[in-house]
């Protein structure tokens, strides 16, 4: 079965974007970006791969990403309707359908995933964002969490869901410069 892994950033205190999804005050620095072209090149959008020379990189663990509306949204404004040209796309939205060829829509997410988990290929990549997590958590077998020193006080929460406890075993941990630490956990069944 193709393991679901939710890779994504957060703040120290737990919110991936600010209330109007901001990212921009999250700390990147080139040992993070080495990093992350290094161990899993497919979670960067197809631009930013092409501008940091990792367009030729073979993707390492993923195959398919999933992500909510939000989380496309800003590629389609940016005038990309295919931010993941190297990855089979799925877009979960209940109301807005993706006009681009190249991305399926769903608006099942939940039986998306199980289908997809089913099928033959490597992993699958849960883009985001929160609500759409708390709908799969279930689901979500890894979890790769990007943790950067900031405080938000408010924003968009990683699991936007009711309280429902799930517990993870820790395999990985990485500092870098920026005071960013990547985790990795993996489902405890």
């Amino acid at each position: 079965m193709r393991p679901l892994t939710y890779y994504v950033g957060s703040s120290l205190d737990g919110f991936i974007a600010g209330p109007g999804g901001e990212i921009e005050h999250y700390p990147f620095g080139e040992d993070h970006l080495a990093q992350v072209v290094e161990d899993h090149p497919e979670v960067l959008p197809g631009h930013v791969r092409r501008a940091v020379g990792a367009d030729d990189r073979p993707n390492v663990r993923f195959d398919t990403v999933v992500m909510g509306w939000d989380t496309y949204r800003p590629a389609l404004e940016a005038g990309i309707g295919s931010p993941y040209p190297h990855l089979r796309q799925v877009v979960a939205s209940r109301t807005r359908t993706p006009s681009d060829p190249a991305v399926e829509h769903t608006a099942d997410a939940l039986r998306t995933v199980r289908e997809l988990k089913e099928q033959d290929g490597a992993g699958l990549y849960l883009a985001g964002g929160g609500r759409l997590a708390a709908s799969l958590a279930d689901e979500i077998d890894e979890l790769v969490v990007k943790v950067y020193p900031v405080l938000q006080g408010q924003g968009v929460p990683a699991f936007g869901g009711p309280f429902h406890p799930r517990a993870f075993t820790l395999t990985g941990s990485r500092a870098f410069s920026s005071g960013a630490v990547v985790l990795s956990y993996v489902r405890r069944r």
